[in-house]
């Protein structure tokens, strides 16, 4: 349910480009982000640092695309996202205590598994290494491709590709969890 939450925005985005233009498509896209990070407040009593990061870069790059009439810099948007997520993965596990993937899974495991530290040092640089090839390829597409053709890579492109590295992170992950959890599943 939250990844249909979190791809909201980018949904309305490219239902207002399908229905109208870019630029229409900027602003729905900004004023849905905006919304979701005041929800998500709301909702949590606490801000969400992912969905601040998205909506900060939205509203500036957005803005620039409406202020100079130029969809490029909204084309941008998801390169400076992806490699700020890419930087802030790779740091943590130099940082920080755990990696910031150790982190955000094992509250979802909880008590079913127990992933050695090497584990979570490599799906830590795999996230890192996708949000970095994710950026280059957007930005690939922004600059030799259609505002069409980028708007689908970036619906179902990016959405797929989320979905398919966290399956294959599932997957990979499940090796780990404890013989109790799997008898009594």
């Amino acid at each position: 349910m939250k990844f249909l939450y979190d791809i909201l925005p980018v949904f309305l985005f490219f239902i207002a480009f399908k229905f109208y233009d870019i630029y229409v498509a900027t602003v729905v896209g900004i004023i849905a982000t905006l919304l979701q990070v005041f929800i998500t407040r709301l909702w949590h009593g606490k801000w969400d640092n992912k969905e601040l990061i998205t909506c900060g870069v939205f509203i500036i790059f957005g803005g620039m695309t409406l202020y100079f009439h130029n969809p490029i810099f909204v084309k941008w948007k998801p390169t400076i996202v992806f490699g700020i997520f890419s930087i802030v993965i790779f740091a943590t596990q130099f940082i920080t205590a755990k990696p910031l993937m150790q982190r955000l899974m094992e509250n979802a495991l909880g008590e079913k598994g127990i992933v050695p530290p090497k584990v979570w040092l490599r799906i830590n640089l795999i996230w890192s290494a996708f949000f970095l090839g994710m950026a280059a390829l957007n930005l690939y597409i922004a600059y030799y491709m259609s505002n069409e053709a980028w708007v689908n890579f970036k619906f179902y492109g990016i959405s797929l590709a989320l979905i398919g590295i966290s399956v294959v992170q599932a997957v990979y992950l499940i090796r780990f969890t404890s013989e109790t959890d799997k008898n009594n599943g």
